[in-house]
């Protein structure tokens, strides 16, 4: 297979070709991680063609729940798989990527019931963030008349319980939480910025302002995860990484508009709990947290999205940026020298420890999202 090809070249099999190691040894024994030059190109084109070859449903268009071909379709997976191709297009834009983008539209709404409406606000916010990317990208119409659909649909699910906020889904309207409204602020955000209307920017403040009033630590910056889940107004304080990171990207995209300082230190403040917290990041070897497979499997590479774009910032303090990228490098190294099975360039969970024969879409999509962000480093010169 074409991805299998890719893997071969000098730098990035472990088993063949001279490669220019850098003598470092981080660990000791099997744990040992021992570091050599990687093209973080090769690296990232390897792993989306992974995506579009082993997860790909040819047939019926969109995307497998795992690379042994398991048609059992999730919605919001699907968002994020096409982020992924989007990423590899704009980076190297190859026909398959740029067909398998054009083939979404039509299987993931079939899929979907022959709508893009549904029962869940943050799914669909997902889609909209996904497919106005899309049109950004290739000016495709139909990816913008998705999106116009969706967001008025997605404003209806904004009321008053909890002093406000958009549910999680539609049939229970009282519970609020980060998933539904942080990337319905980034959205607002994005389409703002394409119509200049501002009733859109009204929006993406509001939704903002709710967040961090209701779910975000000002002292330490932790994003909690809902409110009001059993209609008692508790906050479930469950700690998710994907959490931390469309809080840091709706406050970038606030900050973008605004230039209003306080959203770019919310951004900051978030990230650094990220990093400090053992909750998220594993004290000893310094990796994201192990959050699972199924949803959890993309919560890691949710973060890494907008974690990347903070690191991209010009307005990032350098000592910000130097310890960020270096964060994300290191995750990075392990991942790719450690956690990836490079038969099949499949990864595993835990960035250290590679899969034998079977991952989940949402799993492969996290270390995917991962090596892209590593490439987009690596040309910016952070790495």
């Amino acid at each position: 297979m074409q991805f299998k090809l890719i893997i071969a070249i000098c730098g990035l099999s472990l088993l063949s070709c001279t490669k220019n190691y850098d003598d470092v040894i981080i660990g000791s024994g099997q744990s040992a991680l021992q570091k050599y030059n990687v093209d973080w190109d090769a690296a990232a084109d390897s792993s989306a063609m992974s995506v579009v070859t082993l997860f790909w449903n040819v047939q019926d268009k969109y995307f497998n729940k795992n690379n042994l071909s398991n048609p059992e379709f999730h919605y919001w997976p699907q968002a994020h798989a096409l982020d992924v191709v989007l990423d590899a297009y704009q980076r190297n834009p190859k026909q398959q990527y740029g067909n398998t983008i054009q083939q979404w539209l039509e299987g993931v709404r079939v899929k979907n019931g022959n709508t893009w409406l549904n029962e869940y606000y943050d799914d669909m916010e997902w889609i909209g963030l996904a497919s106005l990317r899309a049109y950004d990208i290739t000016r495709n119409a139909t990816f913008k008349t998705v999106v116009d659909q969706l967001w008025v649909d997605i404003k209806t699910g904004w009321n008053e319980t909890m002093g406000g906020g958009i549910s999680w889904r539609k049939a229970q309207p009282g519970y609020k939480n980060t998933p539904a409204n942080a990337p319905a602020s980034i959205l607002a955000s994005r389409i703002y910025k394409q119509s200049n209307n501002p009733a859109d920017l009204e929006w993406a403040v509001k939704i903002y302002d709710w967040v961090k009033n209701n779910l975000y630590e000002t002292g330490t910056g932790l994003v909690y995860d809902g409110i009001n889940r059993d209609g008692n107004g508790t906050i479930d304080n469950w700690k998710f990484t994907y959490n931390q990171g469309v809080f840091i990207g709706a406050a970038l995209e606030l900050y973008n508009i605004t230039k209003n300082t306080v959203y770019l230190n919310d951004a900051i403040k978030a990230a650094n709990y990220t990093l400090s917290d053992n909750t998220y990041t594993n004290s000893v070897d310094r990796l994201l947290r192990d959050e699972g497979n199924g949803d959890g499997g993309l919560f890691k590479g949710i973060f890494i999205r907008y974690f990347t774009q903070l690191i991209l910032h010009p307005d990032l303090s350098e000592a910000y940026k130097k310890r960020f990228a270096a964060f994300l490098k290191h995750n990075a190294e392990w991942l790719w020298f450690n956690g990836t099975n490079k038969q099949t360039v499949l990864f595993g969970t835990y960035w250290k420890n590679k899969p034998a024969n079977e991952t989940d879409l949402t799993t492969q999509l996290s270390g995917a999202m991962l090596m892209e962000a590593a490439a987009l480093l690596n040309k910016n010169n952070l790495f």
